[in-house]
């Protein structure tokens, strides 16, 4: 099977270090097994997102020598085929109107694995009655039945990883109350579509991949392979974000001067190089072994987060 991979940044923002590292490891991952990448532009908050960004983040990928073979594709202008989705999804298993509020969440549902909460099934019952009387008071969003079932995915880089749906999870939004999709449907439908057989991704996102399974599954789309990376983290130990000044995009550039400069860097922090020294892709990928990195990442004991510096 040809494989696919993917760049998926979000407009919202110039990249900074965190959003290259993804994107490099995603491109080496890929192109070390003779594959092509899809340039999507994950535009689906249409609040936050803005083409300036988007041409900008489109322009740095290029500076760096982050090439990419079809695309790009925008999320805002596919609503017609997550509809289509969300139809199917409807025919195939029980899609539910849901009336909770945030605050009905917290106060109803389970806290599991730190941040994440567990649905309670609380609006999953209520009678064509009652739903139209509330829908009269509040537009609600839309849910997907989560069954009693184990996913399992045999990551690339983590190992094996499983979540029971209804346990772990719980019923999930596939359709947000102001009418837009929800990400995991959109990345499910862009994924199929797009071709996409190799997700590369922050491992943040492995408890996500067993419900992308599951609708990948009720819509007949088969499984892409996935390999999930180490977060780049600051010293507190949070993700990198744009609040992380030094690790801006002009920041990178003024300190490491060159693009060069900037991917052996990140090269060298993510363990993919031993020694700190500028290198453009093309020749990390002449070097690069996915298997040799993994043993490399387990002798640090980076394989959750990896310490920017």
């Amino acid at each position: 099977m040809t494989v696919v991979g993917r760049f998926a940044p979000s407009p919202t923002g110039r990249m900074h270090a965190g959003n290259i590292y993804a994107a490099l490891l995603s491109w080496l991952i890929v192109r070390s097994q003779g594959g092509s990448i899809v340039l999507r532009i994950e535009d689906l908050d249409r609040e936050r997102s803005k083409p300036s960004y988007a041409d900008q983040i489109m322009r740095d990928f290029e500076s760096l020598g982050l090439t990419w073979d079809r695309g790009p594709f925008y999320q805002s202008g596919r609503d017609d085929a997550y509809r289509l989705a969300f139809d199917a999804l409807s025919q195939k298993t029980r899609v539910y109107p849901c009336f909770c509020t945030r605050a009905d969440l917290r106060a109803a549902s389970a806290p599991h694995a730190g941040e994440r909460y567990v649905y309670a099934g609380t609006c999953r019952d209520i009678p064509s009655s009652e739903v139209e009387r509330r829908s009269k008071l509040r537009v609600p969003s839309w849910r997907v039945f989560a069954p009693d079932a184990v996913y399992r995915v045999n990551d690339l880089v983590q190992g094996s990883f499983e979540q029971n749906l209804a346990t772990d999870c719980g019923d999930f939004v596939v359709r947000r109350a102001d009418g837009s999709f929800a990400y995991q449907l959109a990345v499910v439908a862009d994924d199929f579509y797009q071709g996409v057989t190799c997700i590369v991704r922050g491992c943040d996102l492995l408890s996500s991949t067993p419900q992308q399974m599951y609708l990948q599954n009720l819509l007949g789309f088969g499984n892409p392979s996935y390999a999930h990376v180490p977060l780049l983290v600051d010293a507190s130990g949070r993700r990198l974000s744009k609040r992380n000044r030094d690790a801006s995009f002009d920041e990178l550039i003024a300190r490491y001067r060159t693009p060069e400069g900037i991917i052996g860097h990140i090269a060298y922090i993510a363990g993919v190089l031993e020694d700190d020294e500028p290198a453009p892709p093309a020749a990390l990928l002449a070097r690069f072994d996915l298997d040799r990195w993994k043993r490399r990442l387990k002798a640090r004991g980076g394989m959750a987060q990896l310490e920017w510096r």
